[in-house]
């Protein structure tokens, strides 16, 4: 019998995840991805002056297209680092593109492997997950940075920040929600309750935002600790017009700050698409808020005790306002 967590093969759900990497696809849907990965190119190349002669880690390097931006620029030696099966490929093709001998690719995982070098001198990694946390590798980057970044050394990207608004999405709630309300005549409403802790990671049109949106928190990754990516912190929107609120939206933005000139992405409503969406977290109650009016609340954020991968969010909000007062606090799991 297969152990708790395994299957017959032996195989653990830690292990589906890097197998799951191994399959192009994924890496095809980020590479496409332009505003992620000519994000990452700028960065690197309009800085070759940073990189020239350095020692660069990369950190879950997949198919090696940041390792290779970094040797294009001027690095004296990229070591890319991933545990996925795709990096045999990432071989062939830095091989294909002449530069076996600038860039070495390590299979394993970056808490076990040993680099042949004690320190580098700048960090690159593509470590964002869905609501920049969800099966993110920032964890792996804080153990790369920690054991091997040297002193005054730079990470590409080095700032996060998160964000919430309001969207008004009545449509789509009944599709997603209140459809278990009534199956071919028969109630699926216990499905409901399910269905509504389960965040929904899409692609929403900026005109449903009905909010300003509100910086909860903001991550520099040169000196965040593990532990302060469980975290518990207060949020304040307003109502940017007189409508209803079917559920919380959460995004992230990028920065490379230490570049010459620093370079920015947003994964936000109203900005170019990217593959990380956008995270909506249904309500219980449909709230119906007019202009200037405020919803305010807490964000708690921590990894699932069975399954570090997995986040468990609760958002607790109150909000009074002409149409009434509402107090909620609602659990969501990200698995």
């Amino acid at each position: 019998m297969a152990a708790a967590g395994t299957d017959a093969s032996g195989l653990t759900s830690k292990d589906y995840y890097f197998d799951s990497y191994a399959h192009f696809g994924i890496h095809e849907e980020m590479l496409k991805d332009e505003v992620r990965t000519i994000s990452y190119r700028d960065s690197i190349y309009k800085n070759k002056h940073m990189f020239e002669g350095k020692v660069v880690l990369d950190v879950g390097c997949g198919t090696g297209i940041l390792s290779m931006f970094a040797a294009k620029s001027g690095a004296k030696h990229v070591y890319g680092i991933d545990m996925s099966n795709i990096i045999h490929q990432a071989r062939k093709i830095v091989s294909d593109n002449g530069f076996a001998d600038k860039i070495t690719l390590i299979q394993g995982k970056m808490e076990e492997v040993q680099l042949p070098v004690d320190k580098v001198d700048i960090i690159i990694s593509e470590w964002m997950g869905y609501f920049l946390l969800y099966e993110s590798m920032l964890d792996t980057v804080l153990v790369a940075r920690d054991k091997y970044l040297v002193e005054g050394g730079m990470i590409f990207p080095d700032k996060a920040t998160m964000y919430i608004g309001a969207i008004e999405d009545g449509d789509y709630k009944d599709e997603k929600i209140n459809y278990w309300d009534n199956v071919y005549g028969f109630d699926y409403s216990s499905i409901k309750s399910l269905a509504i802790k389960e965040p929904l990671v899409d692609t929403v049109d900026g005109a449903s935002v009905m909010s300003d949106a509100c910086p909860f928190k903001e991550i520099d990754i040169l000196t965040v600790t593990k532990e302060d990516l469980t975290f518990k912190v207060p949020f304040e929107i307003t109502a940017a017009r007189d409508d209803y609120v079917h559920a919380f939206i959460c995004w992230f933005d990028i920065g490379f700050t230490k570049c010459h000139k620093p370079i920015y992405f947003s994964t936000g409503p109203g900005a170019k698409y990217t593959h990380w969406k956008q995270t909506v977290f249904y309500t219980p109650e449909t709230l119906t808020v007019n202009k200037g009016e405020k919803i305010r609340g807490t964000i708690d954020c921590a990894p699932n005790g069975r399954n570090p991968r997995d986040l468990d969010i609760i958002i607790d909000y109150s909000f009074s306002g002409e149409h009434g007062s509402e107090q909620h606090t609602c659990d969501f799991k990200m698995s």
